[in-house]
C-alpha cells in the first residue's frame, strides 16, 4: 500500500495514521498489480493499493474457513469482548477515520465523522447482542423425548459493500456476523477502500484471531464477486449496491442455495398532505434529499406535495436549497460535497434535460460546478410528470423533483408503482391518515414527520426489488444463524 500526503495531510497524526493503515499482518498476499484511488473533490491521488483477484479471494476464503471453526467457538462473551474493544478503538480514532472517508468519498467532515460514530454505534449494539443468541424448548408430544431448538453460525460471510458510506457499511454487515461467530470476507468498493483498511487495522489491534477478517481489495468486482457466490466453503453472501448487482449475484449463489442479504436500489417517495407542518417538511426533506449529495440508497427521490399547499412548500424549498453550499469536505461549513465520479454528473444531467424536455421547471440549481472535482449545483424542478425518467428512475445526486397531487388514494397509488420498496416519508398530522398512509406504503421502512430513521437499532431493508433481508437490531442478528431442531428420545 502506498499513500500520498494528499491523503496524510489531513491527519491529526500521520505516523498513527501509517500504523492504522498496515496490514502486514491481516494476512494479505503480495500482488504485483496495483490500482489507485483519488479524491472525487479535487482529483488527486490518495493512494496505490494491490490489485487482488481470483486467487487472493481464494486465499482469504480458505482463512476464513479455518478460522470459523476457533471463533464459533469461543464464548459469546468473549467474542462480545473483542467487538467492544473494536468499538472503542474506532471512536478514539474517528477524526482520522473521518478525515479519510472525507478524503475518498468527498462528503463532508462532519457528515463522515458522523457516519464514523454510525459505524461505531453498530459495533457497539452487535456486542451486546451476542449475548443474546437464544434457543428454545418446545412441548414434546410424548413423555419420552424432549425437543430443543439451538441456534449455530451460519459459516463464513462473503460480504460486499458500496462507495456511499465505506465505514458505516462495512460496520452494519459485519458486526452481526461477528457476533453470531461467523468469519469475514470482505471486498470494500474499489472507489473507497480506504476506511475499510484503517477499520481493518484496527479490528486487528482489538484481538480478533488471525483469519476471522480478511480484506480483498480489488479495482473490479466482478471476479471477486463471483468467486465470493460460487466458493463451497462460503455459505452466506451480504451485498449492498444495485439492484442490477444484486440479481447477478443472486444467480451465481442459485445453484449452491447460498443464503443472500441484499439491500439494493430505492426510489424513495417523500409526500407532503396539506395538514403537515410545512417548515418541519421542508426540514426533513433537506435531510432525506441532500444527505450525501443525494448518493444514499434511502435518499428522497420523488417529492409529493398535496395540491393545497405545493406552492408554499415549493417556494420554501427552493430557497432553503439554494442556500446549502458545496464544495471540498474538509473545507468548513459546506453543507455539500462532490459526486462519485464523472457518470453520476452525466446522469443527473440526463434526468434534468429529459424533465426539462417534457415541461419541467427549474427552480433553482440545474448544472455542474464550474471548478475542479465532480460537483453540481443542488438542484430543485418543479411541474413534474410520471413520464419523466425523474420520476421513474433513482437519481443519486442532488436533484428532488416535485410532483403535485390531489387526495391520499392517488399518492400512494403512484408512491407504489415501482419495482422498489426500500424507504418511503410521509408529514401529515391527522392521526387517522397517518395509519392508514404508513400501512399502505410498500416499503422496508418508512420515515413519518422525519426525513432521518437509520439506527442501530432498528430493522433496515427492503420489499420487492430492494432485496433480501434485514440488517440493524436483534433482527439482522438471525441473517447470519442456522436454527437446528434437536429431538432426544430415550428419556
Amino acid at each position: 500500500m502506498t499513500l500520498t500526503p494528499a491523503l496524510t495531510r489531513h491527519l491529526n497524526n500521520p505516523e498513527l495514521f501509517s500504523d492504522l493503515t498496515s496490514m502486514r499482518s491481516l494476512g494479505q498476499p503480495s500482488v504485483s498489480r496495483t490500482f489507485q484511488v483519488f479524491n472525487p473533490s479535487t482529483g488527486e491521488l490518495l493512494a496505490e493499493l494491490p490489485d487482488m483477484g481470483v486467487a487472493e479471494t481464494k486465499e482469504a476464503i480458505d482463512k476464513a474457513y479455518v478460522a470459523q471453526a476457533e471463533w464459533a467457538a469461543m464464548t459469546a462473551r468473549a467474542r462480545s469482548d473483542v467487538l467492544w474493544r473494536w468499538h472503542q478503538l474506532i471512536v478514539d480514532h474517528t477524526d482520522d477515520l473521518g478525515a479519510i472517508l472525507t478524503a475518498e468519498m468527498g462528503k463532508p467532515l462532519a457528515e463522515a465523522k458522523s457516519e464514523v460514530s454510525h459505524a461505531a454505534a453498530y459495533l457497539q449494539w452487535y456486542a451486546e447482542e451476542a449475548n443474546r443468541i437464544y434457543g428454545e424448548t418446545i412441548s414434546a408430544p410424548s413423555t419420552d423425548r424432549r425437543m430443543l431448538v439451538i441456534k449455530q453460525p451460519i459459516g463464513v460471510v462473503g460480504t460486499i459493500t458500496p462507495w456511499n458510506f465505506p465505514a458505516s457499511m462495512v460496520a452494519r454487515k459485519i458486526s452481526p456476523a461477528l457476533a453470531a461467530g461467523c468469519a469475514i470476507v470482505l471486498k470494500p468498493a474499489e472507489q473507497t477502500p480506504l476506511v475499510a483498511g484503517a477499520m481493518f487495522a484496527l479490528a486487528e489491534k482489538a484481538g480478533f484471531p488471525e483469519g476471522v477478517l480478511n480484506l480483498v481489495y480489488a479495482a473490479e468486482g466482478d471476479a471477486v464477486g463471483h468467486e465470493l457466490c460460487t466458493n463451497t466453503k462460503v455459505r452466506k453472501i451480504s451485498f449492498t449496491g444495485s439492484t442490477e448487482v444484486g440479481r447477478l449475484l443472486m444467480r451465481q449463489c442459485a445453484d449452491q442455495i447460498k443464503k443472500v442479504s441484499l439491500e439494493l436500489g430505492g426510489n424513495a417517495p417523500f409526500i407532503v398532505f396539506d395538514d403537515a407542518d410545512i417548515d418541519a417538511a421542508v426540514d426533513g426533506a433537506i435531510q432525506a434529499k441532500f444527505r450525501n449529495a443525494g448518493q444514499t440508497c434511502v435518499s428522497a427521490n420523488r417529492l409529493y406535495v398535496q395540491a393545497g399547499v405545493h406552492d408554499e412548500f415549493a417556494e420554501k424549498f427552493a430557497a432553503r436549497v439554494a442556500t446549502l453550499t458545496v464544495g471540498d469536505g474538509f473545507t468548513p461549513d459546506v453543507a455539500i460535497g462532490p459526486l462519485i465520479d464523472t457518470r453520476a454528473l452525466a446522469k443527473i444531467e440526463h434526468h434534468i434535460g429529459d424533465a426539462l424536455a417534457k415541461g419541467g421547471t427549474i427552480r433553482c440549481g440545474g448544472a455542474r460546478i464550474d471548478r475542479d472535482g465532480t460537483f453540481f449545483q443542488p438542484t430543485v424542478l418543479t411541474d413534474i410528470s410520471s413520464s419523466m425518467r425523474v420520476a421513474q428512475e433513482e437519481t443519486f445526486g442532488p436533484l428532488a423533483p416535485i410532483i403535485r397531487f390531489e387526495d391520499a388514494d392517488q399518492v400512494v397509488r403512484e408512491a407504489n408503482d415501482t419495482i422498489y420498496g426500500l424507504a418511503a416519508y410521509f408529514y401529515a398530522s391527522n392521526l387517522k391518515r397517518v395509519w392508514r398512509v404508513a400501512e399502505a406504503l410498500e416499503y422496508g421502512m418508512v420515515g413519518i414527520n422525519t426525513g432521518r430513521m437509520s439506527s442501530e437499532a432498528a430493522p433496515f431493508g427492503g420489499m420487492k426489488q430492494s432485496g433480501i433481508g434485514r440488517e440493524g437490531s436483534r433482527h439482522g442478528l438471525e441473517d447470519y444463524l442456522e436454527m437446528k431442531y434437536l429431538c432426544m428420545g430415550g428419556i
